[in-house]
């Protein structure tokens, strides 16, 4: 279940990641840098999610996923 719930906000952030950064990417690519950026986002923000709950955990989520399309953006010129 929890790779499940990976899978939904880490796609769910790569999409708002993608339109707040104005980037067009496919699909498996914006899922994927989401998912990564959740990843990337749950572990810096762990303590936080412990502290706040589920709300900061998707925060977090959103935060790693703009850093990757930011990055991923960056790079891919």
């Amino acid at each position: 279940m929890p790779f499940i719930w990976l899978l939904i906000v880490g796609a769910a952030a790569g999409f708002l990641a993608t339109r707040i950064l104005k980037v067009d990417l496919d699909t498996p690519t914006t899922i994927a840098l989401g998912v990564f950026g959740a990843l990337i986002g749950g572990l810096v923000l762990r303590g936080l999610v412990l502290l706040t709950g589920a709300g900061a955990g998707f925060a977090g989520a959103l935060l790693g996923a703009l850093v990757l399309v930011w990055a991923w953006k960056s790079w891919s010129r």
